[in-house]
């Protein structure tokens, strides 16, 4: 089952596993070692980023290594964009509206 990756990067402990393996090849164990969590727990967290294509895992001898494979998170950069135009533009817009408000002088009324 391929999973989304925003699935991948929904969980804290998904986004630091990322964030070790981008910097190096590591051992599943020595992922583990970074967390205070069960060895068990790790190993579903790699499987849900191996199912959504962030992380490959290679065969060396005895020992099982997690490699980043980051491109998935190009859909991510892809959506948020999507997001930063929008409010970009409203808020250029909002700047502009300001900014005209304030050359439009002001009646001051009389007071009884």
């Amino acid at each position: 089952m391929r999973r989304d990756v925003f699935q991948a990067i929904a969980d804290p402990t998904r986004r630091e596993i990322i964030h070790l393996v981008a910097r190096q090849s590591l051992t599943q164990n020595a992922v583990a070692d970074h967390f205070d969590i069960s060895r068990p727990a790790v190993s579903k967290h790699i499987k849900i980023l191996t199912e959504c294509g962030l992380i490959v895992i290679k065969q060396q001898g005895r020992e099982r290594y997690c490699e980043a494979q980051l491109k998935q998170l190009n859909e991510v950069s892809a959506w948020i964009e999507q997001y930063r135009e929008f409010w970009t533009s409203k808020l250029d817009a909002l700047g502009k509206f300001l900014e005209e408000d304030n050359r439009i002088p002001i009646k001051k009324t009389k007071r009884r």
